[in-house]
């Protein structure tokens, strides 16, 4: 039995551990309604319960001509955002409002991560990718979602193509936005990236631990690290907020105790790759579901997977568009452009 001398020692030394990282989940919630506010259309932002006990973090952005629409037009089959790791709701803040003009557009913050709940994951590359899809396919029962274009960046393009695979018959068409862990790891490594010896060296350390540990070591310096190794957000996001307010959101989403990162580890091969490609599998989506591709023409994602893909399904529709001039993060550098091929495809649909 522990005695009380021993217990208040851990509670006073993980009280101290929490107060040296500036951050809590009032401020999180604080700074994406802060976010949340840009948003022009009917917002609806809630949790969504699962059976597991957790919690989904969801937002739902309705154009406010719809509320007086034609039923046929209220009906459209809505678009499904996914965002990538270490993301949030938040940042689809340039492409909530134009990508609702036809059809509800739905976003959620994956579990594990944001404001939804923060289970343990199970330290197996299978489980916890099966984690994180049957929490997406309790989400879309609890809404009683019948169809949906799923829309997923990075590891978001991941799992919604694992989720595909396994829930053909909810999805009407798969976007996949610079989608992580498709292809396997090449033999000579980062080394084919064109990465420097110092960066490899870097993220083979940064692999050993949860790849945001070093956000919640440093303390009260973590906003600081994060405005200094990822200024693009900001600059992405200046037309909206000229303040930091962005860059608290990414650290208040990324210094809450881990979890989808946990999973996100478990998954992957040098932070970098999957364990378990998705071009092993993408041949099991079905043929007649189309695919579209998009890419950053400055990503390091390559986007001639998008043509290894098609090779894949060689009946199929699978489509890449490589958005000119885009990084990574396509969606907020090129809001505009990727809006576009965001609304053609949905129009496709319905």
């Amino acid at each position: 039995m522990q005695d009380e001398s021993e217990s208040n020692g851990k509670v006073s030394r993980w009280t101290w551990w929490a107060s040296w990282r500036p951050t809590s989940l009032s401020l999180l919630k604080n700074t994406e309604t802060k976010i949340l506010d840009r948003v022009q259309n009917d917002l609806w932002a809630r949790f969504v319960s699962l059976p597991t006990q957790d919690r989904i973090w969801t937002i739902t952005v309705t154009h406010t001509s719809l509320k007086t629409a034609p039923k046929p037009s209220v009906s459209r089959t809505p678009l499904v955002m996914v965002h990538g790791f270490g993301g949030g709701v938040g940042l689809w803040i340039k492409n909530l409002d134009p990508l609702c003009q036809s059809r509800p557009v739905f976003a959620f913050d994956l579990l594990g991560f944001g404001r939804s709940s923060r289970p343990r994951f199970l330290l197996d590359p299978v489980q916890a990718e099966q984690q994180s899809v049957i929490s997406i396919e309790h989400w879309r029962q609890a809404l009683g979602l019948e169809k949906m274009i799923l829309l997923g960046h990075s590891l978001g393009g991941y799992l919604a193509t694992s989720y595909t695979i396994q829930y053909p018959e909810r999805v009407c068409h798969l976007i996949l936005v610079d989608p992580w862990g498709f292809s396997p790891a090449p033999p000579e490594g980062m080394a084919k990236l064109g990465f420097p010896r110092w960066v490899e060296a870097l993220i083979a350390v940064a692999s050993l631990f949860n790849p945001l540990a070093v956000i919640r070591a440093t303390g009260p310096w973590g906003p600081k690290l994060i405005c200094r190794v990822r200024p693009d957000f900001k600059k992405n996001f200046e037309e909206l907020f000229n303040d930091d307010t962005i860059m608290e959101y990414i650290y208040h989403c990324n210094a809450q105790t881990p979890s989808g990162e946990v999973g996100f580890r478990t998954m992957s091969r040098s932070l970098l790759w999957a364990k378990r490609p998705m071009l092993d599998r993408v041949h099991l989506l079905p043929p007649g579901l189309p695919v579209t591709l998009v890419y950053g023409g400055q990503s390091w994602m390559d986007s001639a997977t998008g043509e290894r893909v098609a090779h894949l399904r060689p009946n199929s529709y699978t489509h890449t568009v490589v958005v000119e001039g885009a990084p990574h993060h396509v969606y907020a550098d090129k809001s505009e452009a990727f809006n576009s091929v965001v609304q053609s495809v949905c129009d496709t649909v319905d």
